[in-house]
């Protein structure tokens, strides 16, 4: 069965717990003397769950993706999305989201765009690469180019840099 797992850099997860070993000082400074302890000093040990918060979601947080389902890791929760309720996998800038059936859409984390053929190659399909040049016949595309690496969500390509001639060709029409 295939399977993939997508999850952030554990270099998060490293961060947080560094951050919490550096945080000890400050939240145990109010308990350096003897007899009653400040109230201030109770409170300073709530610093301690914010590195933790950070460690334990770089630690967990990503997708898994199999022949069944999505399992979505998203902070401290998780909860398991049949292929049958995913109608479209979008990317959005940098990440990519499940539209599901029922019009929602649900953040992928961990996966980016370029993560798309492996997580549709672990749900067993195939990732369908045509074009809409290609579904309408062909009109207008040479079959010995490649095809249309599309745009980045800012209106760039995001394809191969331009031709030397290209740019000089572009100028002159300037």
């Amino acid at each position: 069965m295939n399977r993939a797992r997508f999850r952030y850099n554990v270099s998060i997860a490293i961060a947080g717990a560094i951050a919490f070993l550096g945080a000890l000082p400050v939240a145990t400074s109010g308990f350096v003397r003897t007899g009653p302890q400040p109230f201030y000093a109770y409170l300073l040990l709530l610093l301690l769950l914010i590195p933790l918060g950070v460690a334990v979601w770089g630690w967990r947080a990503g997708t898994d993706a199999d022949a069944d389902g999505l399992r979505v890791r998203p902070r401290f929760r998780s909860h398991r999305i049949a292929w049958s309720e995913v109608s479209a996998l979008v990317p959005r800038g940098r990440r990519v989201v499940a539209g599901l059936t029922d019009g929602r859409g649900v953040p992928l984390p961990a996966v980016t765009p370029a993560d798309l053929p492996r997580l549709v190659a672990a749900s067993g399909q195939e990732l369908d690469s045509d074009t809409p040049a290609d579904r309408e016949g062909g009109a207008g595309a040479a079959d010995d180019e490649p095809p249309s690496t599309g745009r980045h969500a800012a209106g760039q390509d995001v394809g191969k840099p331009p031709a030397a001639e290209d740019v000089q060709e572009a100028q002159a029409q300037q």
